[in-house]
């Protein structure tokens, strides 16, 4: 079963996450945290201690900040899984593709199908793996589209990557719950 959890930052999902994930195991399956979080300068390295500190020892951590489906396709029904998040995956992708177009060994347009192959991949596995109740995961991603429309076409074309991504886990996802102000809302049941 796929649990699909929504917000903004700093709106509590991540907690929410948690606790749902750490219901659903109870005393018989291992909860697995699969972080894609990058500490890229001082302010991500504290939000990555921060998130680790509010975690119980109970975790068993995986990092898979790029090779999410790789990760995905091993997973067990022995354990339950947590990904947080969707969209720090998604900027790993996208910065991975923009550093390599900088120099010069991928086009623009190359860029998007790699990101389009990747999200594909990605509903492929979670839908192979994932579509029973007995395999279950979590996942966590940020609503990015409520805001104004970014002046940067990279920015922009993140935003639209989110949302179509958002769409795609949501399409396939069992349940979906928007959390706002700590507070969650059913979207999908």
């Amino acid at each position: 079963m796929i649990h699909f959890i929504l917000g903004g930052a700093r709106s509590g999902k991540s907690r929410y996450a948690e606790q749902q994930t750490l219901l659903q195991a109870g005393s018989t399956k291992q909860p697995v945290y699969l972080a894609t979080a990058t500490a890229i300068d001082n302010e991500m390295k504290a939000r990555i201690l921060k998130h680790q500190c509010d975690r119980s020892n109970a975790w068993q951590l995986i990092e898979c900040p790029i090779n999410l489906v790789a990760c995905l396709e091993n997973s067990s029904t022995d354990n339950i899984y947590l990904l947080d998040c969707l969209t720090l995956w998604l900027n790993n992708l996208l910065f991975l593709g923009e550093e390599e177009q900088q120099v010069k060994t991928l086009e623009p347009s190359t860029l998007e199908q790699k990101l389009k192959t990747e999200i594909a991949l990605l509903i492929t596995v979670l839908s192979k793996h994932f579509s029973d109740k007995d395999h279950n995961i979590v996942i966590v991603s940020n609503e990015v589209g409520l805001g104004v429309i970014p002046m940067g076409a990279t920015t922009r074309l993140y935003v639209d990557y989110c949302g179509w991504l958002n769409q795609a886990v949501a399409s396939i996802s069992q349940r979906v719950t928007l959390v706002t102000a700590g507070i969650p809302l059913t979207l999908k049941a």
